[in-house]
């Protein structure tokens, strides 16, 4: 794969457009286009469910001319369309909607859906805003996943809600895992695992990306309430310990320095809970994590095949997380990967070419893009980004690999490297700042023969902190610096010797 040489000489460094090119589409005059969901269509083209209830089928969008777009509108009058999925089986669509999941046919062929029939309501709406329904395309099994707000981000008012279900082939749901709080996002990895972004809030200090194990507590216990009505998930978890009650203190003490718990130390009380595979760390990769993409492109979006990708409604960017199993547990790494969309990402799809189709709104949150709206594609301009590719965890630090061979003296020079390490309290407040910092200390930078790869041995590793690394020394053989120098690792779990 080329790479791109712009830094030598005093020229500019590379930047996030060298690579991936974003192009923005007009969109259809008499509606506001703000996506909630996307998948594909056969032909090329792509189904479009939107916040505002209608769904519109894209014609053109993976031209390499962006006039060449067209939209038809399918059907309208649902009531926020934040999954949509095509069935290759029976040629319908299949949408997510508050209340339900309705397949959409088209009997007459006229483009235009003419029936609607619901699949699927087994769960509560109560009215209340935030009682968001976020819904899966098929999985390998033929089920799509659905994952319920909770009813004002702290309770569960309306049935299921604060949790993940799957509904079957046959329109049957299965409760699944519980503990959701405001999902924004739900996709799949390109081994078929299921994975949803959850959003800072009360038992989430910073957004996450969660791993929907079934059977799983994902952290909020405001939706526990109906496990009598989930047999298939067994006993109901025990609750969180809430902050008034650390330390043997009781509710309503108003002693100051309440020590709230920790997601690592609460793991060993809670056995159904889960721990979040990746941390989007607040005010750094996100504020408002939605869409998961998997790049099953091989190849055709770059070097990060089989990578997830990971949308953000406040900051209109894109991440990517690389994510490996240790002791049985997801954890990884997230890096920034691509800045400078319009508008705040909600839905979001790669297709076999390796384009990702995104796009959403900033209503009601505001988004860093300045746009009400938008639809907009992401491409590799075939140009290969310095890039660290991997970052696993290993018993005595971390292994890193790269896009392209390092220059040895730079990679190897332990000045080339920085780190801290930090958690959130697991509390039920709204959020909270980065704690328990440590320093730790990197001792060695190996690197291998073949200059892709670098050993990093840190003292101390830390157990269920976000390990923060620097790398704003590195360089590449070509003495370029890297496009992104910073990368958070979630260890969850540390390797055995």
């Amino acid at each position: 794969m080329p790479s791109v040489a712009l830094a030598k000489d005093g020229a500019a460094d590379p930047q996030e457009s060298d690579f991936y090119k974003i192009t923005t589409f007009e969109t259809p005059k008499e509606t506001a286009l703000e996506v909630g969901s996307i998948d594909l269509l056969p032909d090329g083209k792509l189904i479009m469910g939107t916040r505002r209830g209608e769904i519109w089928i894209v014609s053109g969008a993976g031209s390499s001319d962006a006039s060449n777009v067209s939209y038809q509108l399918f059907a309208s009058g649902l009531h926020e369309v934040l999954g949509i999925a095509y069935n290759p089986k029976d040629k319908n669509i299949y949408a997510t909607t508050r209340y339900e999941i309705t397949r959409l046919k088209d009997v007459d062929g006229d483009g235009r859906a003419d029936v609607f029939d619901n699949v699927n309501d087994s769960w509560g709406v109560s009215g209340d805003y935030h009682e968001y329904a976020i819904g899966s395309r098929f999985d390998q099994a033929g089920d799509l996943w659905v994952t319920l707000c909770l009813t004002g981000s702290f309770n569960s008012n309306a049935e299921f809600r604060g949790w993940a279900l799957r509904i079957k082939p046959d329109g049957t749901m299965v409760p699944t895992c519980s503990g959701i709080r405001s999902p924004a996002g739900i996709g799949f990895d390109a081994a078929g695992e299921a994975y949803y972004c959850d959003n800072q809030g009360p038992w989430h200090g910073s957004c996450t990306l969660q791993h929907l194990v079934p059977g799983s507590f994902q952290g909020h216990p405001g939706g526990n309430i109906w496990y009598d009505k989930a047999p298939n998930m067994g006993p109901r978890p025990i609750d969180p310990i809430p902050a008034a009650f650390q330390n043997g203190r009781k509710r309503g003490d108003k002693t100051p320095h309440v020590d709230p718990g920790r997601m690592v130390t609460e793991r060993e009380r809670i056995k159904q809970l889960l721990p979040p595979a990746v941390y989007l760390v607040h005010g750094k990769i996100g504020n408002s994590a939605s869409a998961i993409i998997c790049d099953l492109s091989s190849g055709k979006f770059g070097p990060f095949s089989k990578q997830l990708f990971v949308a953000d409604q406040s900051h209109s960017n894109l991440s990517r997380v690389f994510l490996e199993t240790i002791n049985g547990i997801k954890q990884g790494v997230v890096f920034p990967f691509r800045s400078g969309f319009k508008s705040g990402l909600i839905g979001g799809r790669m297709d076999e070419e390796g384009r990702v189709f995104t796009g959403g709104s900033d209503r009601g949150w505001g988004a860093r893009g300045g746009k009400p709206f938008c639809f907009e594609k992401c491409e590799w301009t075939g140009q290969t980004p310095f890039e660290v590719h991997e970052m696993r965890a290993q018993a005595d630090g971390f292994e890193l690999t790269f896009t392209q061979p390092v220059d040895p003296a730079a990679a190897g020079d332990l000045k080339s490297y920085s780190m801290r390490e930090f958690t959130y309290a697991y509390r039920e407040e709204y959020g909270g700042s980065e704690i328990d910092e440590i320093l730790p200390k990197i001792t060695a930078a190996k690197v291998a023969a073949d200059g892709k790869s670098v050993h990093l041995t840190i003292s101390p590793l830390t157990k269920g902190h976000i390990h923060e690394l620097h790398l704003d020394g590195v360089r590449s053989a070509e003495k370029l610096p890297l496009l992104h120098t910073v990368g958070y690792y979630t260890l969850n779990e540390i390797p055995a010797k």
